[in-house]
């Protein structure tokens, strides 16, 4: 207990000076967790100030470089429930499954977005930090089960789509921020200087928001497409992904070649990285074969992204037309497209044309309205 105690001495010394802010804490608490935790395999980071400021929590907590769960610190004397708080904190706690929020002396512990437990461990009295000696214990355990935390395996699609959804979201937001910044040190941003290869090469008008969202989703579901390729179950990390990417798709392989590289702005790394572990904990192709059977869906992997953006964005879902089609459906559309196009327009059957994929409908669609 005592090492609770030297913890809030040392916060109380700076709270006194008057001039200590939320980052004055910083090294005391990253100390007191190390101490209390006592595992050499598991390491509390206190991030870098220029990745927390374009939207990464204050801490994270690493077991042997896997990371099993995070830590926004905010400074004392301001409650946590503040309005100030609020969208940041439900971005996190729509996106992290293992958090805790803290102004250093009340603690709120989240679980898959739920809050299970607030514990106080000091409080201001008379503008003087003082101990609360019967939260000591139950802190320690709580912060002992934190760090023991182990993501529920995924077993439905829903599931998986909420989980990437959340992750995609806190990737998009953490992108826009870091293509805005302006800080020197950005001089050479690394996103910055795709956002112009990205308008220089494919749509010259797009905004820093537009190119945060495609960039979001693609890294999202292209670490969706790895795992699906993904014959070693046991393991899985952004490294590992660029080599499951078919080489069919080259955009989607150079893509994470900077992903999974040195020249990855490690403003992203954390959240790929926790993503990582949304598949770790799901064998894809097990998941997705119910799915295929469920929906009567022959290529799963095309048909889950509308699953996936109906929890990214319902409305863009919405705006875009992203529905599934049944097969059938879609086989009568282009049986009766092609009999339109060769009875009224004199068109010869092409060859090689394939009836059953639904991008012929789009062909028809074309050609109809250019004849």
């Amino acid at each position: 207990m005592q090492k609770i105690q030297t913890y809030i001495n040392n916060c109380n010394r700076l709270f006194q000076t008057g001039n200590a802010r939320e980052h004055s804490y910083r090294g005391d608490l990253q100390q007191l967790l190390n101490e209390i935790i006592n595992d050499k395999n598991i390491v509390v980071t206190n991030e870098p100030a220029r990745i927390v400021k374009v939207g990464a929590p204050d801490y994270s907590i690493t077991k042997k470089d896997i990371p099993i769960g995070y830590i926004e610190a905010k400074d004392i004397n301001k409650p946590l429930d503040s309005k100030d708080y609020k969208e940041q904190f439900d971005r996190y706690k729509n996106a992290l499954d293992n958090l805790i929020i803290t102004d250093y002396l009340d603690f709120w512990f989240y679980k898959q977005g739920e809050l299970t437990n607030k514990i106080s461990i000091g409080k201001i009295e008379n503008g003087v930090i003082v101990s609360l000696h019967e939260n000591f214990e139950l802190f320690i355990n709580s912060i002992l089960s934190f760090t023991s935390f182990v993501s529920q395996t995924i077993t439905s699609p829903s599931k998986l789509a909420k989980l990437m959804a959340g992750k995609a979201r806190l990737l998009e937001n953490v992108i826009e921020k870091a293509i805005l910044s302006d800080e020197e040190s950005d001089a050479n941003n690394s996103l910055r200087g795709q956002l112009e290869v990205f308008k220089a090469s494919l749509i010259h008008d797009i905004t820093a928001s537009s190119f945060a969202d495609i960039y979001a989703q693609t890294i999202a579901y292209g670490m969706f497409a790895a795992r699906l390729h993904d014959t070693s179950l046991e393991n899985f990390s952004r490294q590992e992904a660029v080599f499951l990417i078919p080489k069919s798709n080259p955009f989607l392989r150079g893509l994470f070649n900077y992903v999974s590289g040195a020249e990855c702005d490690d403003r992203l790394i954390w959240i790929i990285d926790s993503l990582a572990e949304i598949f770790l904990a799901t064998d894809v192709a097990k998941l997705l074969e119910g799915f295929s059977q469920k929906t009567g869906m022959n290529d799963p992997i095309i048909h889950f992204y509308e699953t996936f953006l109906g929890e990214y964005n319902p409305a863009l879902r919405k705006s875009r037309g992203v529905w599934y089609t049944p097969e059938p459906v879609v086989n009568f559309i282009v049986r009766a497209c092609d009999e339109v196009l060769k009875s009224e327009f004199g068109m010869a059957v092409i060859v090689g044309r394939d009836n059953s994929n639904p991008a012929f409908v789009s062909l028809c669609k074309t050609e109809i309205i250019t004849k």
